[in-house]
């Protein structure tokens, strides 16, 4: 169950343009607001990740990211239909709504609907779509558990929102479905 005590403390830090740890699909994530910029260069710098390989962007629902990605064929729609919500992160068009500090280098951007109670209750909450990354220092491995990024991130995490992971045993898989490469298994 979700603290709901919790889940506002992690919305109000999130407005404060602070950084939340919490359980995904497969691994612990971080997460800020798309829209500060200072809290998004501020996680690339906790994770010591370059700017230039951009962010995914996790929701609730389609509804949350649709101003988000540009224009979908009807195949594309239709895959997406049969992933989501679900532990699949997709690349897709990005459109002129993704800041540059998301989206890095690239003219698409990844996006998830996931279906894990935590980031759907965060998403929901917050009323649209979060940055949300593997909560590790680029290179290593992502955190499995709350202890985990407590000793390897520890005050650099403002708030975190205890649940438990998913069934992966890993980050989620990511489709370019823009190019139909399979990026990450």
């Amino acid at each position: 169950m979700i603290s709901e005590v919790r889940l506002r403390q992690c919305i109000d830090c999130l407005r404060a343009g602070g950084i939340i740890a919490y359980p995904t699909e497969g691994v612990w994530g971080l997460g800020c607001d798309p829209d500060n910029v200072d809290a998004v260069e501020r996680l690339l710098h906790i994770k010591r990740r370059s700017w230039t390989k951009g962010l995914i962007l996790v929701a609730a629902d389609r509804e949350q990211i649709h101003s988000w990605h540009g224009d979908l064929d009807q195949e594309h729609f239709s895959r997406l239909s049969r992933l989501w919500p679900g532990p699949c992160t997709v690349v897709l068009p990005a459109s002129a709504r993704v800041p540059r500090w998301v989206r890095g280098q690239h003219e698409t951007q990844a996006f998830r609907v996931s279906a894990h109670p935590v980031v759907v209750a965060l998403s929901e909450t917050w009323g649209g779509p979060l940055v949300s990354t593997s909560a590790n220092h680029s290179g290593q491995p992502a955190a499995r558990t709350l202890q985990e990024v407590r000793i390897h991130l520890g005050r650099d995490v403002d708030a975190y929102l205890p649940g438990q992971l998913g069934s992966l045993k890993g980050a989620t898989p990511i489709l370019d479905l823009t190019t139909g490469r399979q990026i990450r298994i």
